[in-house]
């Protein structure tokens, strides 16, 4: 499996593959042309409560990680449709955060790749 993680703003490359975004918005200032998404896996980002309450600079990354970790638990069928898309060839999930490091596109790739 070749799971990959990029910033929506970053230019689409030969070796993305498959390219879903997984935010629950749509990237500001971008046209769908520009951002080059094959498939919008919205319902796999995490909630709209968490995500305020952690960009709110209400939660620290540890916890808003714990918080969306058990929201991935309870939303199998989205992690199941994105484990299957990954069988089927490279894909690469794109987020639209400025933080590479502590985004929740990085948390899902773990937890999609971790052994069931």
């Amino acid at each position: 499996m070749q799971l990959n993680t990029k910033r929506v703003y970053e230019p689409k490359a030969d070796s993305d593959g498959m390219r879903i975004l997984v935010d629950r918005l749509w990237p500001r200032g971008l046209t769908k042309a520009e951002a080059a998404v094959d498939l919008w896996l919205k319902e796999i980002a995490p909630t709209t409560e968490l995500r305020r309450w952690f960009h709110g600079d209400q939660g620290t990354w540890a916890e808003f990680s714990k918080r969306y970790l058990a929201e991935l638990d309870s939303n199998q069928a989205a992690v199941e449709q994105l484990r299957n898309l990954i069988a089927e060839g490279p894909v690469t999930l794109l987020y639209s955060v400025k933080d590479e490091t502590h985004n929740h596109a990085e948390l899902l790739k773990d937890y999609v790749l971790m052994p069931r």
